[in-house]
């Protein structure tokens, strides 16, 4: 008999969880609620919430909306999408995630300050790091990883920042070669604004898959938090494979295995690993 441990410590973030109450609070009052993207990085949490009503937008559908209410997810979103909708009537739902929103007023009053180089550590495109972004009307400068540190401009001054789920060691990496390379005369400040909900879920996580002969990691493709975290599994437990659901459990991976691990990123909902569990137990069967 196998046996199968779900990690308690995977699942939905405390932004994710309140983003996704808020949207089923609206729908529960049988009015159209619009989201401005992907509520979370996954298919089929998008699915249940469509199926309730949720109608998902992008940016461009946005510009075609009057009087009309708009979630916006934990994410966050930059100035412009807020003026857009004082314009065109629409009634914001705000999920942003609270640590999200203090980064991006940080960013801001540093913005407004006159702050030579803001240097933020994300992902390019990433829907938090627009919104980000958008707090420099556009000027921030965005590194996606440590290589990509050596092309600022060391004589000026530099204030770094991370988009909240980012590796917390690499962060560290990029601070010390800024510090080791910085002029004399420019000044260098850098502020660790990564969610520690997110980043101690790598120690955890570690720990999980070292535990397990087999590690499913249930996870949308889209994550950028889960890309790291499933990572980090197949680093410690080769035998690691990433999901998006049961059904793409193959029977052949239960070979001669005692223990499987089921675990996953911020945007994966706990429902979605029950279902995983379930799968397993039905193909032993």
């Amino acid at each position: 008999m196998i046996q199968i441990e779900i990690d308690t410590g995977s699942g939905f973030c405390f932004g994710v969880t309140t983003a996704i109450k808020k949207a089923e609070e609206e729908l529960a009052q049988g009015e159209t609620l619009y989201c401005l993207g992907d509520i979370v990085h996954n298919g089929m949490e998008c699915e249940r919430l469509r199926q309730m009503g949720l109608v998902t937008i992008n940016h461009e559908d946005l510009k075609n909306l009057h009087d009309v209410k708009v979630l916006l997810r934990a994410h966050g979103e930059p100035p412009a999408t807020y003026e857009l909708a004082r314009k065109n009537n629409i009634e914001i739902i705000d999920a942003t995630c609270p640590v999200v929103l203090k980064l991006q007023n940080r960013i801001k009053q540093q913005y407004e300050r006159g702050a030579a180089q803001i240097v933020i550590f994300g992902k390019k495109g990433h829907a938090e790091v627009l919104g980000l972004v958008g707090q420099t009307e556009s000027s921030a400068i965005v590194i996606e990883n440590f290589d990509e540190v050596k092309r600022l401009d060391f004589s000026r001054d530099i204030y770094l920042y991370s988009q909240t789920t980012k590796s917390l060691d690499e962060f560290h990496r990029i601070t010390e070669y800024i510090q080791s390379h910085i002029s004399s005369d420019a000044t260098f400040q850098s502020f660790d604004t990564i969610c520690r909900s997110v980043a101690n879920r790598m120690p955890n996580i570690s720990q999980f898959a070292a535990r397990h002969d087999l590690i499913l990691f249930v996870c949308g493709r889209k994550s950028s938090n889960g890309k790291v975290l499933y990572n980090e599994c197949l680093r410690v437990n080769p035998n690691t494979h990433l999901i998006e659901g049961p059904e793409e459990i193959k029977p052949l991976w239960l070979k001669n295995i005692e223990t499987v691990g089921i675990c996953g990123a911020t945007s994966t909902p706990k429902w979605l690993m029950e279902q995983c569990r379930d799968k397993l137990l039905s193909i032993e069967k």
